[in-house]
Formats: structure tokens, C-alpha cells, sequence
């Protein structure tokens, strides 16, 4: 199977197209984004001299509303990963039941390379090249990889200024001070979070002797792992993209009692981290590479990262019993077969990282009305809307005997078929 990432998309739609029995006039709209922009963005640089960057925004399909969807700023941005990106954002948005379709962006950059006012032109600029493709009512984006609240609020005010007056629902993943949401900064863990509880309880594995490896240790990463242990799970190894960390013998013998045996103290790995650059060297640990965490002997496997990590080359060698997809794209479909011959349960991305696009959606319902609610009511809206997704999608599951991404799928598609074929009288 194909590496891009695109080719891939496309095949996890087929296999449900092939299940559902779908339209093949349906399934031919559904295999393509209704529309990919493809823009220069000049920026003045520091030194004076003007460098262009190429930037990309897919709006995959808007049959359930408006287009939906991250930007990334990463060296490795490439077009095929963006309408992959956008295609899994419209499952997902659709798996949670939101009024939204899906999209995604990204500009190729190192943004390590870049001075924050540089960050600031090429974020604005960005906008300025696609104002007319965007908008509350058209095309809302968010944060993504190497993207953060701060850049959401320039782009925010950018198309402010365009519009000559305030619009906050422009993009999600904001500052509280100019319409952010409270809960957003970790909601995509936290989703992880109730999705991992309900799995383990449907595989009847024991809470307080799971163990957990986490891929990732990025923002979302971080938050899984954090949450994990505040709940008493036994984290016990973690990478970023220096490398990995796998507690030796699987225990933690540090003498202070703040410190639970048998698990990473996540709080300070994160001040380690801070301090050096990297888990890498974390006391009381052994170091791995990222490919060979994914072989460590776990219940619990959660890649966090980027794309492809778990392929056709290695997807034999994964002991865990369950995968939680908190990273999009993680398991390759020809990995995905190897793993379910082996009967390991795969949560995919489109549930278990939806947490994300659902406290979005509450972003832009609150921006769009003007009216902003508290954190404890986002995270019980998030709670019960993730929780009933789970349990439609392992209702499907059980009830055809198909494994949950093909299930998670097939719900998605199903309603934005329904939608394509009511709108266009098929």
C-alpha cells in the first residue's frame, strides 16, 4: 500500500463505499475535494529580502456544512497530505454528528527558522491569499502542527481587517481574550481520554494494570499522558521526535512519594523536556527509538504524532492490545489488515482524536452568537457527544462483525452520502 497519504484516504473510503453498497455516482463526488487552492505568499524576512512561500488549503466536502479544518506550518507540508487531511476531517466532523464538512491547510515552512514577526507576515499573508475561500459561513480554520492560538489570533484579526469589522468565528483554537473557548487547549486529548475509557471497559482490561505508550509527546501527547496519570494509568513510555523513553523494568523507584510507582511522572518529564529539549535521558528511564516503542511489550499503544508511523514494514511487530489514534493517519491500510488479523482493536483517528473539531465546533457556535460558556459545560457537551459517537460505532462493529474503522467509516460516510444524494436528487 502507498505511503501517500492521500491514496490511502481514498482506499479507507472505498472499503465503506463497498460495505454501504454506495451510489457509485456518490462515491465518485466523495473521492475528490470539491475544491484545492494552491497560493504564493510573499513575506518581507528580517534582512530585507522577500522570500515567497507555497501554501495550500483543501475543502474537501461541505454536504453536512461549512468546510472545517486545521492549518499546519511544517517543512514536509506536501498537497497529497493536505487532501488527505481535509477527506479524514470530513469523516470525522460527520462520525460526531457536526453541522460541518471538512478541510484542511498547511504552508511549507520551518517555522524554527523563523523570527515571530516573520511567523506573524506569512500567518496574515496566508490570509490575504485565500479572504475570498473563508469565513464563518464558508470555511472556519484551526491550529494544527506547528500552529498555535497565537497565529489563530493574527489570522482572525487579518480577516478582521479585510471585512473592515470584528470576526471572531473565522477560526477556531483562538486566545480566550479575543473569542477563544475554554477546554479547547486539551479538549483533543480529553476526547482521547473518554474514547480510551470506553475501549477498555468493552475489552474488559483491568484500569490499574494497563500499561500505556504514548508516541508523541507534543501538545496533544503531553495532555493524554498528563490526564492518564492524574487518573491513575500507568504510563510507561513516551518519544518525541528526538527519541523515546521506556521506564526501566517497568517500574519508577524514585523515593518521592509524590511520584506513583510503575509510571512516568508526566509533570516532570515535561519540565525535563523544557529544560533539555527532549525526553530523552529522563532519570529512571532507558532510551528507544520511536520505532521501537511501538514494539514495547503494552496494553496500550497511543501514536500522537504524524502520519505512517505504524506501516506494512512494522505493524507485525505491534504487542499492544489496543491502539488509540490520537495522531491522524498513524496506521497505514495495509498495517490496519496485519492488526486486525491479530485482533488488536484500533480505535481510529476519526473517533479518537475528534475531541479536538467537537470543542472547535463550540468555539465558533459561541462565536457566531456571542454568547461563551464555562469549561465544565464544553467538557460535558464533549463528553456526552464523543461517548454516544463510540457507541454507534462499536454498535456497527458488533453488529456486522467489522472492525471499528471500517464501522467509525461507514457511519461518516453514510451521512454525508445521505446529504450529497438529498442535495443533488440522486
Amino acid at each position: 500500500m502507498s505511503k501517500n497519504p492521500f491514496t490511502n484516504a481514498t482506499k479507507q473510503l472505498e472499503n465503506a463505499a463497498e460495505l454501504l453498497n454506495l451510489n457509485k455516482d456518490v462515491l465518485e463526488i466523495l473521492k475528490n475535494p470539491k475544491r484545492v487552492l494552491e497560493v504564493s505568499i510573499p513575506v518581507e524576512m528580517d534582512s530585507g529580502e522577500v522570500k515567497v512561500f507555497k501554501g495550500y488549503r483543501s475543502q474537501y466536502n461541505d454536504a453536512l456544512g461549512p468546510f472545517k479544518g486545521g492549518i499546519r506550518f511544517h517543512p514536509k507540508v506536501n498537497l497529497s497530505e493536505v487532501k488527505a487531511l481535509s477527506a479524514w476531517m470530513t469523516w470525522k466532523c460527520a462520525v460526531a454528528g457536526l453541522p460541518l464538512g471538512g478541510g484542511k491547510g498547511g504552508v511549507i515552512v520551518d517555522t524554527k527558522k523563523l523570527s515571530g514577526q516573520e511567523i506573524e507576515k506569512l500567518s496574515r499573508g496566508y490570509i490575504q491569499a485565500l479572504k475570498d475561500f473563508i469565513g464563518p459561513e464558508k470555511d472556519i480554520p484551526a491550529p494544527d502542527v506547528y500552529t498555535n492560538p497565537q497565529i489563530m489570533a493574527w489570522m482572525m484579526d487579518e480577516f478582521s481587517k479585510i471585512k473592515g469589522y470584528n470576526v471572531p468565528g473565522v477560526v477556531t483554537g483562538k486566545p480566550l481574550e479575543v473569542g477563544g473557548t475554554k477546554g479547547r487547549k486539551f479538549s483533543t486529548s480529553q476526547g482521547g481520554i473518554y474514547v480510551f475509557q470506553k475501549a477498555i471497559q468493552k475489552l474488559k482490561m483491568n484500569p490499574k494494570t494497563t500499561t500505556i505508550a504514548i508516541q508523541g509527546f507534543g501538545n496533544v501527547g503531553y495532555f493524554m499522558a498528563e490526564i492518564l496519570y492524574a487518573l491513575g494509568y500507568n504510563v510507561v513510555a513516551v518519544s518525541d521526535s528526538t527519541g523515546g523513553i521506556v521506564l526501566k523494568n517497568g517500574k519508577n523507584n524514585s523515593k518521592n512519594t509524590r511520584i506513583r510507582s510503575g509510571c512516568l511522572s508526566i509533570k516532570e518529564l515535561l519540565k525535563y523536556k523544557k529544560n533539555t529539549g527532549s525526553v530523552v535521558g529522563f532519570p529512571e528511564t532507558r532510551s528507544i527509538t520511536n520505532e521501537q516503542l511501538l514494539s514495547l511489550d503494552v496494553d496500550v499503544l497511543i501514536p500522537a504524532a504524524m502520519e505512517n508511523a505504524i506501516t506494512k514494514e512494522n505493524a507485525s511487530k505491534v504487542k499492544a492490545k489496543l491502539i488509540i489514534e490520537l495522531a491522524n493517519g498513524p496506521v497505514t491500510p495495509e498495517a490496519d489488515k496485519k492488526l486486525d488479523k491479530k485482533g488488536i482493536v484500533v480505535v481510529p483517528d476519526i473517533l479518537a482524536n475528534a475531541g479536538g473539531v467537537i470543542v472547535s465546533y463550540f468555539e465558533w457556535v459561541q462565536n457566531l452568537q456571542n454568547y461563551y460558556w464555562e469549561e465544565e459545560e464544553n467538557i460535558s457537551k464533549l463528553k456526552k457527544i464523543i461517548k454516544k459517537s463510540f457507541d454507534e460505532i462499536w454498535r456497527k462493529k458488533e453488529s456486522l462483525d467489522i472492525n471499528m474503522r471500517l464501522a467509525a467509516y461507514a457511519v461518516a460516510v453514510e451521512r454525508v452520502a445521505r446529504a450529497e444524494k438529498i442535495k443533488r436528487g440522486l
